[in-house]
């Protein structure tokens, strides 16, 4: 009997305990977040380039090194589907979103890469890969 605050009070000492708990407690996922919170960004392709995806697999990952408009940083997306690196060229405008991987982290065996590309010119990528759509020439 009697014993809801000593609970009450022990059980919001060992959430300090959790690392999600204080990580979200300190918005560090949002401070280290490239695209600020937003669901999504855009950004310019500055290369293209393969990463090597982790044991026990070997494959090379098609990816595109960009630099996002609205802060200047550099990301690695991810480029997802069969031929997908076909319909990207440098310089052109993408549009990236999160890999959705745990904690807001890389997916799967591709180290380091923390977003896909979403849209090639204003265009989905994966109407591209398809070949429902043509990508438009500027």
């Amino acid at each position: 009997m009697f014993a809801g605050r000593r609970l009450k009070n022990n059980r919001k000492a060992m959430r300090y305990k959790s690392k999600d708990y204080v990580l979200r407690m300190r918005r560090k996922a949002q401070k280290k977040d490239l695209l600020q919170g937003a669901p999504m960004g855009r950004g310019i392709v500055l290369q293209k380039v393969g990463v090597e995806s982790k044991q026990p697999n070997s494959a090379i990952r098609k990816c595109v090194r960009i630099q996002i408009i609205k802060n200047g940083r550099l990301a690695t997306a991810f480029l997802p589907g069969d031929g997908a690196l076909n319909f990207v060229d440098e310089h052109d405008e993408v549009t990236i979103e999160g890999i959705s991987g745990p904690r807001s982290r890389s997916m799967g065996d591709i180290p380091g890469v923390r977003y896909k590309v979403n849209a090639v010119n204003g265009v989905p990528l994966n109407l591209l890969v398809v070949g429902k759509i043509q990508k438009p020439t500027r």
